[in-house]
């Protein structure tokens, strides 16, 4: 089976960059796919694609070495598994709560006797190889999401779901839901005391911990307290900010 760069980058002590696509295109995420990133997630939650244009944009990563993900919409065992069928390596799940909830999610990623997927790995039989069944259970990477305040005070018996590779904050949403306020890369001492917490259960479950910025300054600080998957920006945001910056050198220039 094909490796998961993502598992070797972790073996050998190192963090994981990942890319983040909410544009419904085969094309930019192509264009992504070939900029370096270490992953390169489909984004089903707030991203703007169908399903159909998800498959079609993990099948344009694939022309790349970069490691194909997915963030789902929900908790929905039907929905990660044929996207893990489609050929995501990886699957992070949103407003994961509690134990239980994560056992649904991890299930659905696993083959028995590890979980309850069922058997039909379509086209990631073709991706990974014809032995992809013997070696999914190994490779697929599965993150839940730690973004309210119950997820937080539940971490511990979520990280110790068997199965279960790390957690993935959602800032945005933790913030929200801790302080009331909106808002990336909090500076609020709540939520940065949360992220410290955060990284020292999933030491303690040996299990790896991610976050979500918009801010490649903020991802360097984070990579450094020890965050081991960290997602800069996303491609909406980086085509906005280019243009911008483009916008206004002409318009300076002019001045």
């Amino acid at each position: 089976m094909r490796e998961n760069r993502i598992r070797t980058l972790w073996a050998e002590g190192k963090p994981v960059l990942n890319g983040w696509l909410h544009i419904p295109s085969m094309w930019s995420a192509e264009v992504m796919a070939n900029q370096g990133w270490d992953s390169l997630l489909v984004d089903m939650q707030h991203g703007l694609m169908s399903m159909e244009t998800a498959i079609q944009m993990l099948q344009a990563i694939s022309t790349t070495d970069t490691v194909p993900l997915v963030r789902v919409n929900w908790n929905t065992p039907g929905d990660i598994m044929r996207l893990l069928d489609a050929g995501a390596y990886g699957v992070i799940c949103p407003m994961i709560d509690n134990r239980e909830q994560c056992e649904v999610f991890v299930g659905a990623c696993r083959y028995p006797p590890m979980g309850y997927r069922s058997l039909g790995p379509t086209r990631a039989r073709v991706y990974a190889g014809a032995d992809y069944a013997e070696h999914a259970n190994d490779t697929i990477v599965t993150l839940a999401m730690i973004e309210t305040q119950e997820a937080f005070d539940n971490r511990d018996e979520i990280m110790s779901v068997e199965g279960l590779d790390g957690v993935f904050v959602g800032i945005g949403d933790l913030r929200l839901s801790m302080t009331g306020k909106a808002g990336f890369d909090s500076t609020d001492t709540t939520v940065t005391d949360a992220l410290d917490a955060i990284l020292a259960s999933a030491r303690e479950h040996n299990v790896k911990a991610g976050l979500f910025t918009v801010d490649p300054a903020y991802a360097v600080e984070m990579l450094s307290r020890g965050y081991e998957f960290v997602t800069v920006m996303t491609d909406s945001l980086l085509l906005g900010g280019a243009a911008s910056n483009v916008i206004k050198s002409v318009r300076d220039g002019l001045e």
